[in-house]
């Protein structure tokens, strides 16, 4: 295709420097390339990710992770490519932080790059749909990657995506509930949504084990119990998950014969002591299936993360094989 003009002067800052918010292509082509496309392929299965982690999933493609994050650049500025636009986006929220210049770039799939994907695989191809506030979508995002990564590190553990087992299932994350109010006993209808779902296989000699999880992001933003039972709480996540998890629930919506826990992430110490003594109250003789771990990144002065390969330490070996009827999960 016809060369792009190259940019003005006027579209540089004093420096010279191009727009870290705003694409600007100088016209050069760009094609995807392996790595590019393994890249669209995590940034659709987890959402949106700072280059440190982009550049962990690829660290076998380069020597220079100058020149990955070069690349990573070019894919967000060049529009002259055979799907006509940038591939990678960078969502202007991650510039609301103290700092801004001086922390790993975020990117997120344009629509270039999910042609891109459909081209490559066939079928169709779609990110993540999450509501609620951009950091909270995005903490869910590092915690689902941080996790993949860790496995990627082992030769005995895999991780299994959302896509995979919701595909498999014929389902989607929305699942109804019902619990009762404890002031009451009136029970109510309420969708349990996790914030996302993955799956671990263990493998060992004999056959290979596995475990599900249910994520589930605490950034503060919702309170620890509230009197109005209508309104969402720690407290009505722990009464939904007994419905969900102990009751065998999810065995029915995700076609599961492997036990599920819920792996609570939570960015304040203080907040996670709350939620830990309100799970003691419920579950006087300790509940196996509520995890939590604190991850201050997230918190009130947020800090662009790492990888965070902690997070695996608490998703501990499952004692008893689980067969899976189904071999796509293996």
């Amino acid at each position: 295709s016809a060369s792009r003009p190259k940019m003005s002067q006027d579209e540089r800052d004093f420096l010279g420097r191009r727009s870290r918010l705003s694409a600007c292509s100088t016209g050069k082509r760009v094609s995807p390339t392996t790595r590019d496309l393994l890249w669209f392929v995590k940034l659709a299965e987890h959402g949106p990710l700072p280059s440190s982690f982009l550049l962990a999933f690829a660290k076998d493609s380069h020597k220079s992770d100058k020149r990955a994050k070069e690349r990573l650049t070019d894919l967000f500025n060049e529009d002259n490519t055979p799907h006509g636009g940038p591939y990678l986006i960078r969502p202007p929220q991650q510039f609301r932080t103290i700092d801004s210049r001086y922390n790993y770039l975020v990117y997120d799939l344009a629509p270039a790059a999910l042609k891109a994907l459909v081209d490559q695989n066939g079928g169709e191809a779609s990110k993540p749909v999450r509501s609620g506030p951009w950091l909270h979508s995005f903490m869910v995002s590092c915690i689902t990657a941080s996790i993949e990564l860790g496995c990627l590190e082992r030769e005995n553990l895999s991780y299994i995506p959302q896509s995979r087992i919701l595909a498999r299932a014929g389902a989607q994350l929305r699942y109804p509930t019902r619990i009762a109010d404890p002031a009451t006993g009136y029970e109510f209808a309420k969708d349990l949504i996790p914030d996302a779902i993955f799956g671990l296989e263990y493998h060992k000699n004999g056959g290979s084990k596995y475990r599900f999880f249910a994520v589930e992001a605490d950034r503060a933003t919702e309170p620890a119990t509230s009197t109005n039972f209508n309104r969402k709480s720690f407290e009505r996540h722990l009464r939904q998950y007994r419905e969900y998890v102990e009751r065998g629930r999810y065995r029915t919506h995700l076609k599961l014969t492997a036990p599920m826990l819920v792996l609570n992430v939570t960015n304040d110490q203080q907040r996670m002591a709350t939620m830990l003594k309100l799970t003691n109250r419920h579950y006087p003789d300790g509940c196996n299936y509520q995890l939590f771990h604190c991850w201050e990144d997230f918190g009130p002065v947020f800090r662009m993360p790492l990888p965070n390969r902690l997070l695996l330490r608490y998703l501990k070996y499952p004692t008893t094989i689980f067969q899976n009827e189904d071999p796509g999960l293996k």
